[in-house]
């Protein structure tokens, strides 16, 4: 089973509180484990206030605003773009054709110019969710997580408080229908 372009959706009883009522964006899942980064989550700073901090300017107002997320609990010093089109930047992961997650500063600098991928097209984290190898496969053993292959639209195009409903509806159900324990068909 490869989770790579998939949504985890946070169960119900999900008891840790970095992922209660998260919807994760699987960006590799191999052998050597998972990473993913949260998608709904915005934190109290916007872009303005991380390209300062990274000594970049800010040439235009368009991208000021845009809010930074929680990506998850690894790493939260370090930035994480999430976006699409994948484009050439030094470093980025492709998620798939169309997604890349990239941790260089050359993205943040194209994007300050108004060059990189357009507002709507990114999603900019302090911190990743990683998995050890297998850890993923017992938490969905567990009843964890519900997954469900994800839709760019979806981290794109949704507000993040639309984005867990939007992904829940992708399997059809509602989040608040969910009961504490999932059945074993």
């Amino acid at each position: 089973m490869n989770l790579t372009h998939h949504f985890l959706i946070a169960m119900p009883a999900m008891a840790d509180p970095h992922f209660a009522r998260t919807l994760t964006f699987v960006c590799e899942h191999n052998e050597q484990g998972a990473l993913g980064i949260v998608v709904n989550r915005p934190i109290e700073m916007n872009l303005q206030t991380l390209l300062e901090q990274v000594s970049i300017p800010l040439t235009g107002d368009d991208f000021k605003s845009v809010p930074i997320h929680f990506g998850g609990p690894v790493q939260v010093d370090r930035g994480f773009v999430l976006h699409t089109p994948l484009g050439q930047w030094q470093s980025t992961l492709a998620v798939s054709s169309e997604i890349g997650l990239t941790t260089s500063k050359d993205i943040l600098q194209a994007i300050a110019r108004g060059e990189g991928p357009g507002k709507s097209k990114i999603l900019v984290t302090l911190g990743y969710a990683g998995w050890a190898p297998g850890q993923l496969e017992h938490e969905l053993a567990q009843n964890a997580w519900l997954t469900v292959h994800a839709k760019p639209e979806v981290i794109f195009d949704l507000s993040a408080e639309e984005r867990l409903q939007a992904a829940m509806s992708l399997l059809g159900i509602d989040f608040a229908s969910l009961s504490e324990q999932a059945g074993h068909g």
